[in-house]
């Protein structure tokens, strides 16, 4: 009797078992899930003109058409295209030999992408020039990046000219960005991105939505460069993500952005890390708040609710941005304010400390004399010490996404470049003392 009880429940477990297996293959065979609503017009995949997903998707659309005229600044920021290098006349002399230090612009609203890369300064477009600007500037630019990579290969694509490309670029940054046609889901468009998540053993197919309400931004929103003669996209992400990681990345692939005029210091220039600091454990992310929830919040229009496209900082619109989790919305733009403040005074002294080592280190190459081991550690202290300050300051938030996390950085900054002022000096010291006999071992 008992064997037989044994059997019944063995072969229970087995047909049970094939249940599962066979409702799992019956679940993983079953088309993307649709949208809800029945949509009006099919949309093409990866389909570059927004104003065609705006049949099905009005108020998403129209909102994010918004983006082309919100030009409202806030204390330390905005979209207004303000000149950083007018504004603050220290960033000349810190990109001193390099583009940024001849224009540079505070990033206008996602619909202006296009035409305001086409607009900068920093392009060269002489493609007899070795310098010459790459088609690689377009990649976070444009809706019609995800069907050219696609069509082209990112390795050719990027390959190209700036001026080569231009042709094929007729859209701003829109819905084929962020979103697969037809189930509406978002994705990881950005091969650069993809690769860089591969390379750490992360599939973002696995994340959850809310997770990928942020890392759609990092599209985007990330610290990048062009690796090798083919200028290729590249997240340095191999090491990690923090600021330290990313610069040991730099070291071991022996990269330059460029050499600073009469020191030839070998220069890194941060692009816009809000991904990266962002996720390095800051208050918001731990607490499971996604990019999105702030700058593209919930809003109504009439019984529809529905994500604001109109992406811009909350501070311009607290009630909905900030009072989704918090009630008192004054106490919480007043604290922006203390946070942003103190970043800003702090990232103002990381400047004054970087041009007195870089001036220390000019003074120690003009000398002639100095020790060549001092000075090259000068030098490498000074790459990593604007390199840290350009992470906060390019980061676009006055520090506010990761507060703990900025101050930590600027602090390593400012140590950075004190060292490298007093090691140039050092180097030309210990050396004329050297040439003149007077130095002594101390004991």
């Amino acid at each position: 009797m008992k064997n037989y009880t044994t059997l019944i429940l063995a072969g229970l477990v087995i047909v049970l078992a094939a249940v599962l297996i066979g409702v799992m293959v019956y679940i993983q065979n079953q088309p993307a899930e649709e949208r809800a609503i029945e949509p009006l017009v099919d949309i093409a995949a990866m389909e570059p003109d927004s104003s065609k997903w705006g049949i099905n998707f009005p108020n998403q659309y129209d909102s994010l058409m918004k983006t082309k005229t919100n030009n409202i600044d806030t204390a330390y920021a905005g979209s207004s295209q303000f000149s950083w290098l007018e504004r603050d006349p220290r960033q000349v002399i810190l990109f001193g030999g390099y583009p940024f230090s001849k224009d540079y612009n505070d990033d206008r609203g996602h619909a202006n992408a296009v035409d305001d890369v086409r607009a900068t300064k920093r392009l060269n477009l002489n493609d007899e020039d070795p310098k010459h600007t790459p088609a690689t500037c377009y990649s976070c630019k444009s809706s019609d990046n995800p069907g050219l990579w696609a069509e082209l290969g990112m390795e050719a694509y990027d390959a190209m000219t700036f001026n080569e490309m231009t042709p094929n670029i007729n859209n701003s940054i829109g819905c084929a960005n962020c979103h697969e046609a037809g189930t509406m889901r978002l994705i990881a468009t950005n091969p650069a991105l993809i690769e860089a998540l591969e390379r750490q053993g992360k599939d973002w197919e696995t994340y959850s939505r809310q997770e990928m309400r942020s890392l759609v931004c990092a599209n985007c929103h990330v610290e990048y460069y062009f690796k090798g003669d083919g200028k290729y996209l590249t997240f340095p992400w191999d090491n990690g993500t923090k600021v330290e990681e990313i610069i040991s990345y730099y070291e071991e692939a022996g990269f330059k952005d460029w050499a600073y005029p009469e020191t030839e210091s070998p220069m890194l220039k941060a692009q816009h890390p809000e991904y990266e600091f962002f996720t390095a454990g800051s208050t918001h992310y731990e607490a499971g708040v996604s990019c999105a929830d702030c700058h593209m919040p919930y809003v109504r229009d009439g019984a529809t609710k529905y994500s604001s496209h109109d992406v811009h900082s909350p501070l311009l619109n607290p009630e909905q941005a900030c009072g989704q989790c918090h009630t008192d919305t004054d106490y919480v733009v007043g604290r922006v304010a203390i946070i942003q403040q103190q970043v800003a005074d702090t990232k103002i002294t990381a400047e004054d400390a970087i041009i007195d080592a870089m001036n220390a280190i000019k003074a120690a190459t003009a000398a002639g004399n100095a020790d060549p081991a001092l000075l090259d550690e000068a030098k490498k202290l000074h790459r990593e010490a604007q390199y840290m300050w350009d992470f906060i300051s390019a980061e676009n938030s006055t520090g506010f996404h990761n507060p703990e996390y900025a101050l930590e950085v600027l602090s390593k900054s400012i140590d950075k470049a004190r060292q490298a002022q007093m090691l140039a000096a050092q180097s030309v010291n210990d050396s004329a003392l050297l040439q003149t006999g007077t130095f002594y071992e101390t004991k």
